[in-house]
């Protein structure tokens, strides 16, 4: 759009805003209705097509004001934007004022404001570092620093999340079912091992006295929260699922209000004069769109493809580097791979604790169409649109998009994370816990403090793609990064020091041989051979949709 409408644009919502009329948006809105249909009438692979179009619109989409863009960040002025939190701004609708209230933001137009380097979806540079106020106190000292992680196969982690939960749910009651045969006084121990990762011990115990009494015991557990749900989202592991994280970020962010978590489909809870920002289809869509962008890949791969070049110095280096990597502890965190054993990615997720039960404000989300029973869905290892690799022919040689299945029916998810929280120490201590606020950054996932050098174990998939490192931005280096590692991570920080100079140099070749790669679908081939699966445009969307 040109700087002229841009700036009409502004100037209509301004004096619409001014004159007290709400703002109806001019954002192609989805309906989820529209979508539930299509699962209903069989076609669901129109409805994944049609969601997955939509929400890479939306990631890419600069939003306007009469979209409903930013927030009222000072009373009775054309301010929609601050990159600095304003919990000195209390007035009538102002910063402080905001439903739901705000920790920082907001701070940019589009998704790809923050997440775009090295390509659409990936990570931010420092420029796009988020500052948050998680106490509003409006004491500079006590901010902190967010540097935007990239956002491609957010599918995996999801469905990993969901696995390893039910997983150590069904180890509770296993250890409920054995107390229930033992003498009373008498306790039942079990390890909290989901997928080979060790989240410490539940203790159960049957009380003395007449009749079955048991008392759980969780206060041996490691890295996750009581309710023993994987949060697999934010740098404090505090987000469930991917709508969840994708609602939060509009409205902090973007100031882009997602109906179901205001009270109401008409409430304006940013004081912008714009109601209905983000329909309940367009969290959908979004989600969708998240959930099927392409898994990071390695160099290797791309090399064994023709997509990269890299010499035999260079191979034998990273070879060398993934046994150091292995040999130092790094992997006993950073887990190279875990496999999920269901592969369809459904949205609304089947599991309760992954989807919303009710919405934030308390409406249900039936009455919206968003229904488990016909969710949106795709299969995580064959239908991702991205990164379909052809020959000179045109015929499909590799689909790096989706994710490698693992002969049993599952996925490999080479994550380089357990999904565990780990405290690393004083070098990367923050100066306040934001989970110890009482201001969840997205509504309903405050679970209490976990201490201000605790973070999730972070995914090092594409980690070559995407400096800065660490939860603020502040490492340039992998080796900065790692150096920064204490606390849990101290004994692989010494082993990597202790390491000779050309076997450092390796490990951080292996680190740097995880990229991230996207290839758009509409680039591959042959324009008479594209897969059936192409990203229709947004006319044939709304095509499908209606």
């Amino acid at each position: 759009m040109s700087y002229s409408l841009v700036t009409s644009a502004i100037i209509l919502g301004a004096a619409l805003a001014a004159q007290g009329q709400p703002i109806q948006s001019t954002v192609d809105h989805v309906d989820q209705f529209r979508l539930l249909k299509l699962v209903k009438t069989g076609r669901s692979d129109s409805a994944f097509r049609a969601a997955q179009a939509a929400g890479d619109a939306f990631f890419a989409q600069q939003f306007l004001r009469t979209d409903g863009v930013g927030a009222n960040v000072e009373n009775g002025n054309l301010f929609l934007f601050t990159r600095v939190p304003r919990a000195d701004l209390k007035g009538t609708g102002e910063w402080y004022n905001h439903f739901p209230a705000r920790q920082d933001g907001p701070n940019g137009q589009s998704c790809v404001s923050c997440h775009n380097q090295p390509v659409e979806d990936g990570g931010g540079t420092t420029v796009s570092n988020i500052n948050r106020d998680p106490f509003r106190e409006a004491v500079l000292g006590h901010f902190i620093r967010r540097n935007a992680p990239h956002t491609m196969g957010m599918a995996g982690p999801q469905l990993l999340a969901e696995e390893m939960t039910a997983e150590l749910r069904g180890i509770v009651d296993r250890a409920k079912e054995s107390a229930c045969r033992v003498s009373p006084g008498r306790t039942v121990s079990l390890r909290l091992i989901a997928k080979g990762v060790d989240f410490g011990i539940v203790s159960v115990t049957r009380r003395p006295g007449a009749g079955i009494v048991l008392s759980v015991d969780l206060d041996q557990r490691s890295g996750i929260d009581s309710d023993l749900v994987v949060k697999p989202f934010q740098w404090k592991g505090s987000t469930r699922f991917i709508r969840e994280f994708n609602r939060g970020a509009a409205h902090t962010e973007m100031g882009m209000q997602a109906v179901e978590i205001l009270h109401t489909p008409d409430e304006d809870g940013d004081f912008d004069g714009v109601i209905n920002e983000f329909s309940v289809g367009d969290l959908t869509a979004l989600a969708i769109y998240n959930a099927s962008q392409p898994r990071p890949v390695t160099r290797l791969e791309l090399a064994d493809l023709g997509l990269e070049t890299v010499s035999t110095t260079e191979r034998k280096a990273i070879l060398r580097g993934e046994t150091q990597f292995k040999n130092v502890g790094c992997a006993v965190c950073h887990v190279p791979r875990l496999t999920v054993n269901r592969t369809l990615f459904r949205e609304p997720s089947p599991n309760p604790e992954y989807r919303d039960v009710t919405f934030p404000a308390g409406r249900h989300p039936l009455a919206t169409g968003l229904d488990p029973a016909f969710p949106v869905s795709f299969d995580i290892t064959k239908d991702q649109p991205d990164n379909i690799i052809r020959d000179g022919q045109g015929r499909i040689v590799a689909r790096l998009g989706s994710f490698r299945r693992d002969g049993r029916g599952g996925a490999i998810i080479e994550l380089y994370s357990d999904l565990k929280r780990h405290n690393l120490g004083e070098p990367v201590a923050e100066p306040v816990d934001e989970t110890a606020s009482p201001i969840p950054t997205v509504p309903g996932a405050f679970q209490g403090g976990v201490g201000v050098s605790t973070f999730l174990t972070r995914a090092l998939w594409g980690v070559g793609s995407t400096a800065p490192y660490m939860q603020d931005g502040n490492s340039t280096t992998l080796t900065e990064a790692i150096d920064r590692h204490e606390g849990e991570a101290a004994n692989s920080k010494s082993a990597f020091n202790g390491l000779s100079e050309p076997s450092k140099a390796d490990l951080i070749a292996f680190l740097n041989n995880l990229v991230l790669f996207k290839q758009e679908a509409e680039e591959e081939g042959p324009a008479s051979e594209k897969p059936t699966f192409t990203q229709p445009n947004r006319e044939q969307m709304r095509t499908m949709m209606h």
